[in-house]
């Protein structure tokens, strides 16, 4: 009996001759079950990871997340200084308005109640309401 022809690990790709012959480039030990199209190395199962529909080592992986953050920084940042400041600005915007209510309502207290003679003085209202 012959073995049967390589299972493309890849559509569209022909599976490498002797793969299964191969071991992982981390654990010598351990058999290769794929092969990194960053760097070509062959690796096992625990090595290899799928990144947007490709295989790649650890490394590779590393590197394109590198790439893509150093791609997105400088965005972030502008975004993030913009949210800063819009959060402080609604945060003052909040503090003015709280003390502008309790200023608002402070005022409307009438003098006479710091001084005990307000409820002396709607009681003699209570009793004599034609009397200002």
């Amino acid at each position: 009996m012959s073995a049967p022809p390589p299972v493309p690990v890849f559509p569209g790709r022909p599976a490498a001759p002797g793969l299964n012959a191969r071991r992982c480039s981390r654990h010598g030990e351990r058999e290769a079950v794929a092969r990194c199209l960053g760097c070509g190395g062959a690796f096992c199962r625990e090595c290899a990871s799928e990144h947007d529909g490709r295989l790649l080592c650890a490394d590779c992986l590393a590197k394109e997340a590198a790439q893509a953050a150093a791609t997105a920084r400088p965005r972030q940042r502008w975004f993030s200084a913009f949210g800063r400041m819009a959060a402080l600005t609604a945060g003052v915007l909040a503090l003015w308005g709280l003390f502008y209510g309790v200023g608002s309502v402070l005022l409307k207290i009438p003098p006479n109640f710091h001084d005990g003679t307000v409820w002396s003085d709607a009681a003699k209202r209570l009793n004599n309401p034609d009397e200002p």
